[in-house]
């Protein structure tokens, strides 16, 4: 038989365990619910007029004039409801400046909402860009290394009309992680591999490290912008093999607990791992994950595979 006192803390000790137990479940029903909405909303996202799903080109500018319009006779020709010339981009020592072409501008192009002018157009990396646009066409001009190229959207798309949503691993705690973070002071830069067959220098303030399958997993993130609030991870694990897209995924995530600058705890939600554009769309310019963000493990969490 057990004494009172027995009984009273077997009670206390019931208490305690099923009030942790409650608290856990309300925890990871809200971190579910959080999940689930910043998925909907990653996918509401990628259907807005001039995401990756509207893409219809990526078109590499020449030195010179390169004309632009639906008529096949054009440089550029442009499958989509605009006018048979648009106008002409003229391309010369890194400068882009837009021109009328023979007859004038057609009154229904704009640039930056205004009726079109000859006029220089600042590509994506001098903001604010320039954005021509007629009927259900966008475009802008990219920069990318020593090259330059215009960006097309259409909204009539039928990779954007026709969408039938994405495809995720079902929600899974295990690959909720909490991280070591090492900081690097001062940060170090990686070069990062893209699909231009181009490096892209971008500073790492740290590394990430945790245990997974008894496997010791250290990867980089970088900084997308000096004041970047988030890390940003370019990640390959062996899911791609079979699952996943095969040139990696994306995970962004908060910084890490202590500030970048010294030791402290990540939170890495492989949940959120996220298809880079380059699953979307052929007009896109993605990077690849750097050697050391290749990871010996499976982790079948967050996005798969979007042409399955």
């Amino acid at each position: 038989m057990l004494s009172s006192r027995s009984k009273s803390l077997l009670t206390a000790l019931v208490l305690i365990f099923s009030a942790a137990s409650a608290m856990a479940q309300t925890v990871d029903r809200a971190w579910r619910e959080d999940l689930l909405k910043w998925r909907a909303d990653h996918a509401a996202d990628l259907q807005k007029p001039e995401n990756w799903l509207s893409l219809i080109g990526l078109e590499w500018l020449k030195e010179g004039d390169n004309s632009f319009g639906a008529d096949k006779s054009n440089d550029i020709r442009i499958k989509a409801k605009v006018p048979a010339r648009v106008g002409v981009i003229h391309f010369e020592k890194g400068k882009v400046t837009l021109r009328a072409p023979q007859g004038g501008f057609p009154k229904e192009v704009l640039v930056d909402g205004k009726l079109a002018q000859e006029q220089p157009l600042r590509a994506d990396d001098q903001p604010p860009r320039s954005k021509v646009s007629t009927g259900p066409m966008s475009l802008i001009v990219l920069h990318r290394g020593d090259r330059y190229a215009l960006r097309i959207w259409d909204v009539t798309a039928p990779t954007r009309t026709n969408f039938g949503g994405l495809h995720w691993y079902e929600p899974d705690p295990k690959y909720r992680i909490k991280a070591r973070w090492i900081p690097y002071v001062p940060p170090k830069m990686l070069n990062v591999p893209t699909v231009l067959g181009t490096t892209l220098p971008q500073p790492s303030p740290g590394a990430a490290e945790f245990t997974l399958d008894g496997k010791t997993i250290r990867i980089e993130p970088v900084l997308e912008t000096p004041d970047a609030k988030a890390l940003f991870f370019i990640l390959r694990d062996t899911t791609s093999q079979t699952t996943t897209y095969g040139a990696g995924r994306f995970l962004y995530t908060g910084l890490p607990s202590n500030g970048l600058d010294k030791p402290g705890e990540l939170l890495l939600d492989f949940n959120r791992m996220e298809n880079p554009p380059c699953a979307y769309t052929p007009y896109a310019t993605c990077p690849l994950p750097p050697k050391q963000n290749r990871m010996p493990v499976a982790i079948p969490a967050g996005e798969r595979r979007y042409h399955d």
